[in-house]
């Protein structure tokens, strides 16, 4: 079992620092204030988002761009609650905006990714950039997109995403620790030319690559992915993709406020690694897998004395330190250093957490927006 646990912890100690090497290769860029040369479609599919698109909708208000330069397309997936009147309101009172909503259809067994696929039916401008309805967007977003756009000539162009958050309470920090984390994973994946992994809540791509690559085609039936298994198909098309490092581009979006809903959340977006196509991907996965598995097994076998305490301290303190260097990183970039206080206790409680999600995903279901949906 010793030799096991030392291929498994070496292993995820590769790949982790390959992941930090390819974070640094992606350079760090500052806004150069080019001409506004691109223009965007931005999609915002919604459900029962009354509470948050007031706030959405003011942060896209604010965004210091051409209003000529981009549209607001707004899709709403039977909305229960008053999100499409506060829609209509801001219609209203915004008219030097152009701003459609449309009534989404059902054709999968994923609402978002019809959703998604419905506005870009309707975009007349050649990027598509999403966002979701519980975001707000900092006043450069375009811009940045704009000059990212310049610069690298991407197919699809993915954005930073950190959450809006006080550190008022351990929940919150937890998973402001857990996305940073996520995130910078995921940016390294582009740094190293393998990308897997991105988020829909900040990303742009053009709608011709879209449409060539057969848009969501061939995962329809998967209820999440409306990203990563766009990115992947981008990646296998020999789409170019980048990942904009820019701190103007951070997409700010709302922390879980229940442990249940946390939970629902994270079983959601680990469901849909069991179809992920990408080699690299399933590695990363099945490393980070095992080596939290590894620690929540040496834990209970050392409880029973039937495992020495000096292994599961090097397991810990291995992972804890590799960690680490990741999370420093991206604490830094999302501009959150004060998360890092509350790291070794979260790193206490991450192994078991992750444990639970990632078997809880191979067979339960989950419920999201007030819907059921089956493993």
């Amino acid at each position: 079992m010793i030799v096991l646990l030392v291929l498994i912890s070496t292993l995820y100690a590769f790949l982790l620092v390959s992941l930090f090497l390819g974070w640094r290769k992606i350079p760090l860029t500052r806004l150069q204030h080019l001409a506004p040369t691109a223009n965007f479609s931005i999609v915002i599919p919604f459900r029962n988002e009354a509470e948050n698109l007031p706030q959405l909708l003011e942060s896209i208000s604010i965004l210091e761009y051409s209003s000529k330069k981009f549209e607001i397309l707004l899709i709403d997936d039977a909305s229960e609650d008053d999100s499409y009147n506060i829609c209509s309101t801001f219609i209203k009172t915004h008219h030097d905006f152009n701003i459609q909503v449309l009534k989404n259809i059902r054709s999968s067994n994923s609402p978002k990714k019809d959703a998604i696929t419905i506005a870009i039916e309707s975009a007349k401008f050649e990027y598509i950039i999403t966002t979701d309805a519980d975001c707000q967007v900092p006043k450069k977003w375009l811009q940045a997109f704009n000059e990212g756009l310049q610069s690298k000539s991407a197919d699809m162009l993915a954005g930073p995403v950190a959450y809006i958050s006080d550190n008022s309470s351990w929940l919150t920090i937890f998973q402001d620790l857990d996305l940073v984390s996520l995130q910078i994973a995921g940016a390294g994946s582009f740094g190293l030319k393998k990308a897997f992994l991105c988020n829909g809540a900040n990303l742009c791509y053009r709608k011709t690559a879209f449409e060539e690559v057969d848009g969501f085609s061939g995962n329809e039936q998967i209820s999440s992915g409306d990203d990563v298994f766009l990115l992947q198909k981008f990646v296998a098309e020999n789409k170019k993709v980048s990942f904009l490092k820019n701190e103007k581009a951070i997409v700010l979006t709302s922390p879980q406020p229940t442990l249940k809903e946390l939970l629902s959340q994270r079983i959601r977006w680990a469901a849909k690694t069991h179809a992920y196509k990408s080699v690299f991907s399933k590695l990363i996965g099945i490393s980070v897998l095992l080596m939290n598995l590894s620690i929540v097994v040496a834990f209970l076998l050392t409880l029973t004395g039937t495992f020495p305490i000096t292994w599961l301290a090097f397991l810990f303190l291995l992972k804890f330190n590799i960690d680490f260097i990741l999370l420093q990183q991206a604490a830094y970039f999302f501009g959150k250093k004060g998360i890092l206080s509350s790291y070794f206790w979260s790193s206490i409680l991450y192994p078991f957490f992750s444990t639970y999600v990632a078997i809880a995903s191979l067979f339960k279901g989950f419920e999201w927006k007030g819907r059921n949906f089956n493993r």
